[in-house]
């Protein structure tokens, strides 16, 4: 498994994780959201994205369980919601969400987007939890290149580091190669790419086959291989079928060349101009 270092302590985290966005919203899907996710551990990837906006704490219930006896393999991601982001909140939105995964520390805590509450309070809080032990680092998601300007300077300012931010990233959703990317990049701060495969759209584009093909690979496959294409980007895909997890991992294996990527900008071209920060 290929890892990429976090900071401020350099720790490595595998560059393939699990995404959880969908788990936990139906009872009858459980037990193969928990079987897919122990197969994703037993495969290397070892880090687990939640929220506890995702079902509302279910998909957190659904890790709590797939990593139940095996905590200590696990970088475990979180996020706070930003209505919950006063320093009080944010704090006890941690402690349910510790509750809930059944741990006593995330490694990882972030804050899911920008919202009204003034970003010292939520760094203080973050800072406050590092202290007690609660988590191990903290950072941010969908966090555009003015947010991240904004949000560094704080930082340093109390002696803080992000360790990441976690923003949508695939073939269809390149607008952060123009500013953010190179951005964290400059800040040796890795991405981490949501919807790696556009919530299965990829899978199904036709642009996608040829090479596919020629490679013995899938489009979902494709489009993975292209976002972990280069060093510093995290792709956290979920998949709940153990197929989906294996095909996911085999995405490692698959190598592009200069001549398939050049393929792909014409297809699906790199940004010519600034693009507001999309979501999904």
């Amino acid at each position: 498994m290929r890892s990429v270092e976090i900071h401020p302590s350099g720790e490595r985290v595998p560059v393939l994780g699990l995404g959880t966005w969908g788990m936990g919203e139906r009872r009858d899907r459980r037990a193969d959201e928990v079987d897919a996710l122990r197969l994703g551990l037993d495969l290397g990837m070892t880090l687990i994205d939640t929220a506890e906006m995702y079902a509302s704490g279910g998909a957190e219930e659904v890790v709590a369980e797939a990593i139940a006896s095996r905590r200590a393999d696990v970088f475990l991601v979180s996020k706070v919601l930003p209505s919950h982001a006063t320093k009080p909140g944010t704090i006890g939105a941690c402690e349910a969400s510790m509750k809930r995964l059944n741990t006593d520390r995330i490694d990882l805590y972030l804050l899911h987007w920008r919202g009204n509450v003034p970003l010292e309070e939520t760094l203080e809080a973050f800072l406050t939890l590092m202290r007690s032990g609660k988590i191990r680092y903290w950072g941010v998601s969908n966090f555009d290149t003015d947010d991240m300007h904004d949000l560094l300077p704080l930082a340093q300012g109390l002696g803080a580091v992000a360790s990441t931010n976690q923003v949508l990233y695939n073939l269809m959703r390149r607008g952060i190669e123009w500013d953010l990317l190179p951005y964290c990049t400059a800040q040796n701060m890795p991405v981490m790419a949501y919807s790696p495969i556009e919530q299965s759209r990829l899978a199904r584009d036709k642009r996608l086959r040829n090479l596919a093909d020629r490679k013995k690979a899938t489009p979902a496959q494709i489009a993975l291989a292209w976002t972990l294409r280069q060093n510093g980007v995290i792709a956290i895909p979920k998949a709940s079928r153990l197929e989906h997890v294996r095909e996911n991992r085999d995405v490692l294996e698959i190598a592009l060349t200069p001549d398939d990527l050049t393929e792909l900008d014409g297809v699906f071209p790199s940004p010519s101009r600034k693009v507001s920060l999309e979501v999904l």
